[in-house]
């Protein structure tokens, strides 16, 4: 089970990596040069439109974990480290927020009483014929 351990953080690494990239495309401490890289490499990451499709055996899962990782890791290099460090602070406070909970009661409230309508009016649809 050690190396599901080591797939979980490195996954995470990834994906705080990513936000760090997003971040970095953003800030007015990164050079321009950068921030048009970690913008592309963070706009592919998050996209749902990969450059090999998933549903190819193997080979669709190849930029998930090849090129994406290649691609922050050069982006990253071209960051001050400086930066960098600041980046991926405010990367771990705005990804560890807590939960809210009255935002996600009020949308499964939502769609129990959309799912409510729904039955509803197909019960009142098929009784008034």
């Amino acid at each position: 089970m050690k190396w599901v351990d080591r797939a979980r953080q490195w996954a995470k690494g990834i994906k705080r990596d990513v936000f760090v990239l997003w971040l970095a495309a953003h800030d007015r401490r990164v050079p321009w040069y950068a921030k048009l890289a970690a913008g592309a490499v963070a706009a592919y990451a998050l996209s749902p439109v990969d450059l090999i499709p998933d549903f190819i055996p193997v080979l669709g899962y190849l930029d998930d974990l090849v090129i994406v990782p290649l691609g922050i890791i050069a982006v990253i290099r071209l960051i001050p480290d400086d930066v960098l460090a600041h980046l991926r602070i405010e990367a771990a406070k705005r990804t560890e927020r807590p939960v809210s909970w009255g935002g996600l009661i009020a949308i499964v409230a939502i769609w129990v009483l959309l799912a409510a309508l729904i039955v509803w009016m197909a019960i009142g649809g098929t009784a008034a014929r």
